[in-house]
């Protein structure tokens, strides 16, 4: 059997995920009014849908979504479970309002505030800990692909912030080429769709080929409603971690992709 036709078939247990990742965006208010709007949109969905919000809007946005199919997300997470860690926040905090994923070393995370693969590593664990579902997010920077070591930076950030994880279907993995990120610029489907391959190979070999058809792999490179049905079409791309898309309604375009 041909990879990408045992890649087809496998598409059927992995159920595909689209987040939205607000970043440092919205209000309570204008964010409580986007949801409402994105309720009706969305209902129809055949995938897992999630909003990644600001910390500070959790309890208002956990609110706004409740009855619906949208699941509220964090965008970061101490690994320590309380103390004096000033401005982190920790698991119990989350989960006292239903939070169920928690995003893991974005690019930004890395780039600005010292984020490293062995700080992903012990967050991601704690996520799972916490019986949540982190959202790891691995990728190369421009300099790195166009020197050739993408695949040598993803199996660092993939066997580092893995480590002494058990059961690596429990988390969702975010394919985001770091060059792609806000610029407008983005991978080809058979770009991302190679190097999600990749990553899943990766996964296969740190754990087990089974265990890795088994995990959730999204492309989060500046998917929109314009390249989403063409990605999404990919055998081995699940879904995909959306930016400034999931800020409008555009978003619903994007999770309506196979529609």
């Amino acid at each position: 059997m041909m990879p990408q036709q045992a890649a087809k078939e496998f598409v059927k247990m992995r159920r595909p995920f689209i987040a939205g990742n607000w970043k440092m965006n919205m209000t309570a208010e204008s964010g409580a009014k986007l949801i409402e709007e994105l309720k009706p949109l969305v209902k129809e969905a055949d995938c897992d849908v999630a909003l990644c919000v600001p910390a500070i809007l959790i309890p208002a946005m956990t609110e706004a979504a409740k009855g619906s199919n949208i699941a509220i997300g964090a965008q970061n997470m101490h690994w320590e479970p309380k103390g004096a860690y000033t401005g982190e926040i920790s698991a119990d905090m989350l989960k006292e309002y239903g939070v169920k994923y928690v995003i893991i070393g974005h690019s930004e995370r890395r780039q600005y505030f010292g984020e490293t693969d062995e700080t992903v590593n012990k967050r991601t664990k704690a996520v799972i800990a916490a019986g949540m579902t982190p959202i790891m997010c691995i990728g190369e920077t421009l300099e790195e692909r166009e020197g050739g070591i993408t695949e040598k930076v993803l199996d660092r950030q993939l066997e580092v912030g893995l480590a002494g994880v058990e059961d690596v279907t429990k988390i969702v993995i975010a394919y985001e080429p770091v060059w792609a990120i806000g610029t407008g610029r983005t991978a080809t489907d058979e770009q991302a769709e190679e190097t999600i391959a990749y990553i899943r190979k990766k996964i296969g070999q740190l754990f087990c080929p089974k265990c890795a058809e088994k995990v959730v792999i999204q492309y989060g490179g500046s998917m929109n409603a314009g390249n989403c049905k063409g990605l999404m079409a990919q055998p081995d791309i699940d879904g995909g971690l959306i930016g400034g898309a999931s800020l409008k309604l555009d978003f619903a375009t994007i999770v309506n992709y196979n529609k």
